[in-house]
Protein backbone atom coordinates (compact mmCIF):
# COMPACT_ATOMS: atom_id res chain seq x y z
CA UNK A 1 0.00 0.00 0.00
CA UNK A 2 1.14 3.56 -0.73
CA UNK A 3 1.38 5.81 2.33
CA UNK A 4 0.10 9.24 1.37
CA UNK A 5 1.89 11.05 4.16
CA UNK A 6 5.11 10.26 5.97
CA UNK A 7 3.53 11.38 9.23
CA UNK A 8 0.83 8.88 10.18
CA UNK A 9 -1.70 10.08 12.73
CA UNK A 10 -3.83 7.19 13.92
CA UNK A 11 -7.57 7.78 13.78
CA UNK A 12 -8.95 8.92 17.11
CA UNK A 13 -11.45 6.32 18.27
CA UNK A 14 -13.57 5.76 21.32
CA UNK A 15 -15.70 2.89 20.18
CA UNK A 16 -18.61 1.25 21.87
CA UNK A 17 -18.78 -1.76 19.56
CA UNK A 18 -22.24 -2.88 18.47
CA UNK A 19 -23.15 -6.31 19.74
CA UNK A 20 -25.40 -7.47 16.88
CA UNK A 21 -22.81 -10.04 15.86
CA UNK A 22 -19.94 -12.00 17.32
CA UNK A 23 -16.80 -9.96 16.64
CA UNK A 24 -14.04 -11.67 14.72
CA UNK A 25 -10.34 -11.16 14.14
CA UNK A 26 -9.69 -10.09 10.54
CA UNK A 27 -5.92 -9.60 10.76
CA UNK A 28 -2.97 -10.15 13.10
CA UNK A 29 0.29 -8.19 13.30
CA UNK A 30 2.72 -9.62 15.85
CA UNK A 31 0.79 -9.42 19.17
CA UNK A 32 -1.75 -6.93 17.80
CA UNK A 33 -5.12 -7.89 16.34
CA UNK A 34 -7.58 -6.04 14.11
CA UNK A 35 -11.24 -6.75 14.79
CA UNK A 36 -14.08 -6.70 12.29
CA UNK A 37 -15.81 -4.06 14.40
CA UNK A 38 -12.75 -1.79 14.24
CA UNK A 39 -12.55 -2.19 10.48
CA UNK A 40 -16.27 -1.50 10.07
CA UNK A 41 -15.96 1.64 12.18
CA UNK A 42 -13.09 2.95 10.08
CA UNK A 43 -14.99 2.15 6.89
CA UNK A 44 -18.05 4.04 8.15
CA UNK A 45 -15.93 7.09 8.99
CA UNK A 46 -14.10 7.15 5.66
CA UNK A 47 -17.30 6.55 3.71
CA UNK A 48 -18.90 9.56 5.40
CA UNK A 49 -15.91 11.75 4.52
CA UNK A 50 -15.95 10.63 0.88
CA UNK A 51 -19.76 10.51 0.62
CA UNK A 52 -19.72 6.92 -0.57
CA UNK A 53 -21.14 3.64 0.68
CA UNK A 54 -19.16 1.69 3.32
CA UNK A 55 -19.76 -1.33 1.06
CA UNK A 56 -17.95 0.24 -1.90
CA UNK A 57 -15.88 -2.55 -3.49
CA UNK A 58 -12.28 -2.45 -2.32
CA UNK A 59 -12.86 0.14 0.42
CA UNK A 60 -12.56 -2.18 3.41
CA UNK A 61 -9.55 -3.99 1.99
CA UNK A 62 -7.79 -0.67 1.41
CA UNK A 63 -8.55 0.43 4.97
CA UNK A 64 -7.47 -2.94 6.36
CA UNK A 65 -4.12 -2.57 4.57
CA UNK A 66 -3.72 0.88 6.15
CA UNK A 67 -4.49 -0.54 9.60
CA UNK A 68 -1.95 -3.32 9.08
CA UNK A 69 0.65 -0.74 8.05
CA UNK A 70 -0.05 1.25 11.21
CA UNK A 71 0.48 -1.83 13.38
CA UNK A 72 3.64 -2.73 11.47
CA UNK A 73 4.99 0.75 12.20
CA UNK A 74 4.14 0.25 15.86
CA UNK A 75 5.94 -3.09 15.82
CA UNK A 76 8.97 -1.36 14.29
CA UNK A 77 8.80 1.34 16.98
CA UNK A 78 8.81 -1.34 19.68
CA UNK A 79 11.68 -3.15 17.97
CA UNK A 80 13.68 0.11 17.86
CA UNK A 81 12.94 0.71 21.58
CA UNK A 82 11.17 4.00 20.90
CA UNK A 83 10.20 5.59 24.21
CA UNK A 84 7.55 8.19 24.96
CA UNK A 85 7.05 9.67 28.40
CA UNK A 86 3.96 9.50 30.59
CA UNK A 87 3.79 13.29 30.37
CA UNK A 88 3.61 13.12 26.57
CA UNK A 89 0.88 10.48 26.72
CA UNK A 90 -1.08 12.55 29.24
CA UNK A 91 -0.80 15.61 27.01
CA UNK A 92 -1.97 13.67 23.96
CA UNK A 93 -4.92 12.21 25.86
CA UNK A 94 -5.97 15.62 27.19
CA UNK A 95 -5.75 17.08 23.69
CA UNK A 96 -8.03 14.31 22.41
CA UNK A 97 -10.44 14.85 25.31
CA UNK A 98 -10.55 18.57 24.55
CA UNK A 99 -11.07 17.88 20.85
CA UNK A 100 -13.95 15.51 21.51
CA UNK A 101 -15.45 17.94 24.02
CA UNK A 102 -15.47 20.68 21.37
CA UNK A 103 -17.26 18.33 18.98
CA UNK A 104 -20.09 17.48 21.38
CA UNK A 105 -20.28 20.78 23.27
CA UNK A 106 -19.38 19.84 26.85
CA UNK A 107 -17.78 17.14 29.00
CA UNK A 108 -21.22 16.16 30.25
CA UNK A 109 -22.33 15.56 26.66
CA UNK A 110 -19.13 13.60 26.02
CA UNK A 111 -19.91 11.27 28.93
CA UNK A 112 -23.48 10.82 27.69
CA UNK A 113 -22.37 10.21 24.11
CA UNK A 114 -19.99 7.40 24.98
CA UNK A 115 -21.75 6.12 28.09
CA UNK A 116 -18.71 6.37 30.33
CA UNK A 117 -17.03 8.81 32.70
CA UNK A 118 -14.28 11.19 31.61
CA UNK A 119 -11.77 9.16 33.61
CA UNK A 120 -12.77 5.98 31.82
CA UNK A 121 -12.61 7.75 28.45
CA UNK A 122 -9.07 8.83 29.35
CA UNK A 123 -8.23 5.22 30.12
CA UNK A 124 -9.67 4.04 26.81
CA UNK A 125 -7.57 6.60 24.94
CA UNK A 126 -4.23 5.96 26.63
CA UNK A 127 -3.11 2.91 24.68
CA UNK A 128 -3.97 4.45 21.33
CA UNK A 129 -2.26 7.69 22.29
CA UNK A 130 0.88 5.82 23.33
CA UNK A 131 1.04 3.90 20.05
CA UNK A 132 0.32 7.02 18.03
CA UNK A 133 3.13 8.92 19.75
CA UNK A 134 5.56 6.02 19.31
CA UNK A 135 4.87 5.89 15.57
CA UNK A 136 5.30 9.65 15.26
CA UNK A 137 8.55 9.48 17.24
CA UNK A 138 9.81 6.61 15.06
CA UNK A 139 9.16 8.51 11.82
CA UNK A 140 10.48 11.81 13.17
CA UNK A 141 13.65 10.15 14.46
CA UNK A 142 14.40 8.36 11.20
CA UNK A 143 13.16 10.89 8.69
CA UNK A 144 12.40 14.17 10.48
CA UNK A 145 15.49 15.91 9.10
CA UNK A 146 15.15 14.58 5.55
CA UNK A 147 14.88 17.30 2.91
CA UNK A 148 14.83 17.08 -0.86
CA UNK A 149 17.95 18.29 -2.65
CA UNK A 150 17.84 21.00 -5.30
CA UNK A 151 18.06 18.30 -8.00
CA UNK A 152 15.24 16.29 -6.40
CA UNK A 153 13.07 19.42 -6.22
CA UNK A 154 13.71 20.12 -9.90
CA UNK A 155 12.82 16.52 -10.79
CA UNK A 156 9.64 16.73 -8.69
CA UNK A 157 8.69 19.95 -10.48
CA UNK A 158 9.23 18.44 -13.93
CA UNK A 159 7.22 15.36 -12.94
CA UNK A 160 4.15 17.14 -11.59
CA UNK A 161 4.05 20.66 -13.07
CA UNK A 162 1.59 19.77 -15.84
CA UNK A 163 -0.84 18.02 -13.49
CA UNK A 164 -1.04 20.71 -10.80
CA UNK A 165 -3.28 23.20 -12.61
CA UNK A 166 -2.76 26.75 -11.41
CA UNK A 167 -1.37 27.97 -8.11
CA UNK A 168 -3.27 30.49 -6.06
CA UNK A 169 -2.26 34.11 -5.61
CA UNK A 170 0.77 34.81 -3.46
CA UNK A 171 1.81 37.88 -1.49
CA UNK A 172 4.97 39.06 0.23
CA UNK A 173 4.37 41.17 3.34
CA UNK A 174 6.36 43.20 5.87
CA UNK A 175 5.23 44.82 9.09
CA UNK A 176 6.24 47.07 11.95
CA UNK A 177 4.93 45.79 15.29
CA UNK A 178 4.61 47.61 18.58
CA UNK A 179 3.72 45.85 21.83
CA UNK A 180 2.03 47.81 24.64
CA UNK A 181 4.17 48.63 27.65
CA UNK A 182 3.61 46.80 30.92
CA UNK A 183 3.70 48.24 34.40
CA UNK A 184 6.25 47.04 36.95
CA UNK A 185 3.46 45.89 39.25
CA UNK A 186 1.83 43.74 36.54
CA UNK A 187 5.21 42.28 35.59
CA UNK A 188 5.90 41.34 39.22
CA UNK A 189 2.49 39.69 39.55
CA UNK A 190 3.10 37.57 36.42
CA UNK A 191 6.63 36.70 37.53
CA UNK A 192 5.42 35.54 40.95
CA UNK A 193 2.80 33.32 39.32
CA UNK A 194 5.39 31.83 36.96
CA UNK A 195 7.60 31.18 39.99
CA UNK A 196 4.76 29.34 41.73
CA UNK A 197 4.32 27.13 38.65
CA UNK A 198 8.05 26.40 38.61
CA UNK A 199 7.89 25.40 42.28
CA UNK A 200 5.02 23.05 41.48
CA UNK A 201 7.07 21.44 38.72
CA UNK A 202 10.02 20.98 41.08
CA UNK A 203 7.64 19.23 43.48
CA UNK A 204 6.54 16.74 40.83
CA UNK A 205 3.62 18.43 39.06
CA UNK A 206 2.98 17.29 35.49
CA UNK A 207 4.38 19.81 32.97
CA UNK A 208 1.82 19.07 30.27
CA UNK A 209 -1.12 19.41 32.64
CA UNK A 210 0.09 22.78 33.94
CA UNK A 211 0.69 24.01 30.37
CA UNK A 212 -2.82 23.02 29.30
CA UNK A 213 -4.35 24.71 32.33
CA UNK A 214 -2.27 27.86 32.73
CA UNK A 215 -0.19 28.69 29.63
CA UNK A 216 -1.11 31.92 27.88
CA UNK A 217 0.16 30.42 24.62
CA UNK A 218 -3.13 28.79 23.68
CA UNK A 219 -1.76 27.31 20.43
CA UNK A 220 0.81 25.14 22.22
CA UNK A 221 -1.03 24.93 25.53
CA UNK A 222 -3.61 22.49 24.20
CA UNK A 223 -0.70 20.19 23.28
CA UNK A 224 0.78 20.36 26.75
CA UNK A 225 3.05 23.23 25.75
CA UNK A 226 4.76 21.21 23.00
CA UNK A 227 6.30 23.43 20.30
CA UNK A 228 7.38 20.59 18.03
CA UNK A 229 10.75 20.20 16.30
CA UNK A 230 12.42 23.59 15.88
CA UNK A 231 15.78 24.86 14.68
CA UNK A 232 17.85 27.90 15.58
CA UNK A 233 16.24 31.10 14.40
CA UNK A 234 12.69 29.92 15.09
CA UNK A 235 12.53 31.56 18.53
CA UNK A 236 13.10 35.01 19.96
CA UNK A 237 16.72 35.31 21.20
CA UNK A 238 16.10 35.04 24.96
CA UNK A 239 13.94 31.95 24.59
CA UNK A 240 16.32 30.34 22.09
CA UNK A 241 19.41 30.86 24.26
CA UNK A 242 17.70 29.24 27.25
CA UNK A 243 16.11 26.39 25.27
CA UNK A 244 19.27 25.29 23.48
CA UNK A 245 21.22 25.27 26.75
CA UNK A 246 18.97 22.61 28.33
CA UNK A 247 19.68 18.89 28.58
CA UNK A 248 17.07 16.23 27.78
CA UNK A 249 14.28 16.39 30.36
CA UNK A 250 15.72 19.49 32.05
CA UNK A 251 13.45 22.38 33.04
CA UNK A 252 14.66 25.97 32.82
CA UNK A 253 14.27 28.73 35.35
CA UNK A 254 12.06 31.72 34.55
CA UNK A 255 12.93 33.09 31.10
CA UNK A 256 11.70 36.56 30.14
CA UNK A 257 10.94 37.52 26.56
CA UNK A 258 8.81 40.13 24.84
CA UNK A 259 5.84 37.76 25.31
CA UNK A 260 6.15 37.35 29.06
CA UNK A 261 7.70 34.73 31.34
CA UNK A 262 8.46 31.23 30.08
CA UNK A 263 9.23 27.94 31.76
CA UNK A 264 10.88 25.65 29.21
CA UNK A 265 11.44 21.91 29.23
CA UNK A 266 13.72 20.09 26.81
CA UNK A 267 11.92 17.05 25.40
CA UNK A 268 14.79 15.91 23.18
CA UNK A 269 17.57 17.02 20.84
CA UNK A 270 17.65 15.88 17.23
CA UNK A 271 20.93 16.91 15.65
CA UNK A 272 20.87 20.69 15.40
CA UNK A 273 17.16 20.85 16.19
CA UNK A 274 15.27 20.59 19.46
CA UNK A 275 11.85 19.58 20.68
CA UNK A 276 10.82 21.73 23.64
CA UNK A 277 7.64 22.66 25.43
CA UNK A 278 6.88 25.70 27.49
CA UNK A 279 4.47 27.39 29.80
CA UNK A 280 3.96 31.08 29.06
CA UNK A 281 2.75 33.51 31.69
CA UNK A 282 1.91 36.73 29.91
CA UNK A 283 2.19 40.21 31.33
CA UNK A 284 -0.91 42.32 31.01
CA UNK A 285 -0.11 45.69 29.42
CA UNK A 286 -0.69 49.12 30.86
CA UNK A 287 -4.11 50.13 29.44
CA UNK A 288 -2.86 53.68 28.84
CA UNK A 289 -0.09 52.53 26.52
CA UNK A 290 -2.40 51.44 23.68
CA UNK A 291 -3.21 54.99 22.62
CA UNK A 292 0.46 55.94 22.73
CA UNK A 293 1.40 53.01 20.48
CA UNK A 294 -1.38 53.69 17.99
CA UNK A 295 -0.24 57.32 17.80
CA UNK A 296 3.42 56.30 17.33
CA UNK A 297 2.61 53.82 14.54
CA UNK A 298 0.43 56.43 12.83
CA UNK A 299 3.37 58.85 12.89
CA UNK A 300 5.70 56.14 11.55
CA UNK A 301 3.29 55.40 8.72
CA UNK A 302 3.02 59.10 7.87
CA UNK A 303 6.81 59.50 7.83
CA UNK A 304 7.02 56.66 5.29
CA UNK A 305 4.04 57.46 3.04
CA UNK A 306 4.24 61.26 3.14
CA UNK A 307 7.87 62.07 3.82
CA UNK A 308 9.71 59.24 2.09
CA UNK A 309 11.27 57.47 5.06
CA UNK A 310 12.45 53.93 4.30
CA UNK A 311 10.13 51.21 5.67
CA UNK A 312 13.00 48.80 6.36
CA UNK A 313 14.96 51.41 8.29
CA UNK A 314 11.92 52.31 10.38
CA UNK A 315 11.24 48.62 11.09
CA UNK A 316 14.78 48.07 12.32
CA UNK A 317 14.51 51.15 14.52
CA UNK A 318 11.01 50.80 15.97
CA UNK A 319 9.58 47.28 15.53
CA UNK A 320 9.17 45.07 18.60
CA UNK A 321 9.11 41.90 16.48
CA UNK A 322 12.54 40.46 17.21
CA UNK A 323 12.22 37.85 14.47
CA UNK A 324 11.60 40.30 11.63
CA UNK A 325 12.97 43.70 12.63
CA UNK A 326 16.53 42.95 11.47
CA UNK A 327 15.06 41.81 8.14
CA UNK A 328 13.47 45.21 7.69
CA UNK A 329 10.14 43.86 8.95
CA UNK A 330 9.90 41.09 6.32
CA UNK A 331 7.22 38.56 7.33
CA UNK A 332 7.70 36.40 4.23
CA UNK A 333 5.75 35.15 1.21
CA UNK A 334 2.37 33.46 1.64
CA UNK A 335 -0.33 31.93 -0.49
CA UNK A 336 -3.45 33.95 0.26
CA UNK A 337 -5.32 30.97 1.69
CA UNK A 338 -2.50 30.45 4.20
CA UNK A 339 -2.69 33.91 5.73
CA UNK A 340 -3.81 34.35 9.32
CA UNK A 341 -7.21 36.03 9.75
CA UNK A 342 -5.43 39.24 10.84
CA UNK A 343 -3.22 39.33 7.74
CA UNK A 344 -6.20 38.51 5.50
CA UNK A 345 -7.97 41.53 6.97
CA UNK A 346 -4.89 43.69 6.44
CA UNK A 347 -4.59 42.51 2.82
CA UNK A 348 -8.06 43.91 2.04
CA UNK A 349 -6.55 47.40 2.38
CA UNK A 350 -3.49 46.61 0.25
CA UNK A 351 -4.22 46.99 -3.45
CA UNK A 352 -0.86 47.95 -4.94
CA UNK A 353 2.77 47.12 -4.29
CA UNK A 354 4.12 49.41 -1.57
CA UNK A 355 0.73 50.13 0.02
CA UNK A 356 0.77 50.29 3.83
CA UNK A 357 -2.22 49.67 6.07
CA UNK A 358 -3.36 51.99 8.80
CA UNK A 359 -2.75 50.69 12.33
CA UNK A 360 -4.24 47.23 12.89
CA UNK A 361 -4.62 45.23 16.14
CA UNK A 362 -2.73 41.94 16.35
CA UNK A 363 -3.37 39.26 19.01
CA UNK A 364 -0.10 38.20 20.67
CA UNK A 365 0.16 35.17 22.99
CA UNK A 366 0.80 36.23 26.57
CA UNK A 367 0.45 39.92 25.77
CA UNK A 368 -3.09 40.36 24.58
CA UNK A 369 -3.17 42.85 21.75
CA UNK A 370 -0.28 44.47 19.92
CA UNK A 371 -0.54 46.84 16.97
CA UNK A 372 1.16 46.89 13.60
CA UNK A 373 1.23 48.41 10.15
CA UNK A 374 1.59 46.05 7.19
CA UNK A 375 3.17 46.71 3.79
CA UNK A 376 2.48 44.82 0.55
CA UNK A 377 5.89 44.11 -0.94
CA UNK A 378 4.69 41.99 -3.86
CA UNK A 379 1.53 40.40 -5.19
CA UNK A 380 1.64 37.50 -7.64
CA UNK A 381 -1.75 36.57 -9.16
CA UNK A 382 -2.92 33.02 -9.82
CA UNK A 383 -0.28 31.44 -11.98
CA UNK A 384 1.01 28.26 -13.56
CA UNK A 385 3.49 26.38 -11.37
CA UNK A 386 6.81 28.22 -11.44
CA UNK A 387 9.90 26.77 -9.77
CA UNK A 388 11.33 30.19 -8.92
CA UNK A 389 8.11 31.71 -7.57
CA UNK A 390 6.93 28.56 -5.79
CA UNK A 391 10.29 27.05 -4.83
CA UNK A 392 9.52 26.80 -1.11
CA UNK A 393 6.25 25.00 -1.83
CA UNK A 394 7.91 22.56 -4.21
CA UNK A 395 10.69 21.95 -1.70
CA UNK A 396 8.06 21.09 0.91
CA UNK A 397 6.14 18.81 -1.45
CA UNK A 398 9.28 17.08 -2.76
CA UNK A 399 10.53 16.56 0.80
CA UNK A 400 7.20 15.06 1.85
CA UNK A 401 7.25 12.68 -1.10
CA UNK A 402 10.83 11.67 -0.27
CA UNK A 403 9.88 10.97 3.34
CA UNK A 404 6.76 9.07 2.26
CA UNK A 405 8.87 6.88 -0.02
CA UNK A 406 11.29 6.19 2.84
CA UNK A 407 8.39 5.24 5.13
CA UNK A 408 7.11 2.89 2.42
CA UNK A 409 10.56 1.31 2.19
CA UNK A 410 10.58 0.87 5.96
CA UNK A 411 7.12 -0.75 5.78
CA UNK A 412 8.18 -3.17 3.05
CA UNK A 413 11.14 -4.20 5.18
CA UNK A 414 8.90 -4.53 8.26
CA UNK A 415 6.64 -6.91 6.33
CA UNK A 416 9.64 -9.21 5.89
CA UNK A 417 10.68 -9.03 9.54
CA UNK A 418 7.43 -9.12 11.50
CA UNK A 419 4.63 -11.64 11.48
CA UNK A 420 1.40 -10.43 9.90
CA UNK A 421 -1.58 -12.25 8.45
CA UNK A 422 -4.98 -11.41 7.04
CA UNK A 423 -7.48 -13.90 8.46
CA UNK A 424 -10.52 -13.01 6.37
CA UNK A 425 -10.68 -11.67 2.83
CA UNK A 426 -14.47 -11.70 2.43
CA UNK A 427 -14.89 -8.32 4.09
Amino acid sequence: MKIKSFLLILVLQIIVFPQQYLDRVVAVVEREIILQSELDFRAEQEAKQKNISPQTPGLKMSILNSMIDEKLLFAQAEFDSVIVSEQEINAQVEYQINYLTELVGSRENLEKTYGMSIDRIRGELRDGARKNLMIQRLIDTKFGRIEASRREIEMFFEKYKDSLGTFEAKVTLSHILKIPNTSEAMARKSYDFALSLLDSLKNGADFASLAMKYSDDSASGKFGGDLGIRKRGDFVPEFEAAAFSLKDGEISGIVKSQFGYHIIQMVERRGGSINVRHILVGIKPDPNSDNEIISLLTDIRDSITRFGQDFSVMAKKYSDDERTKNLGGLLGSFYTSGLTPELKTALEDLKNKGDITFVKPLPIPGVGTGYHIVRLDERIPRHKPDLDIDYDEFKKLASEEKKANLVNEMLENAKKIFFWEIKHYNL
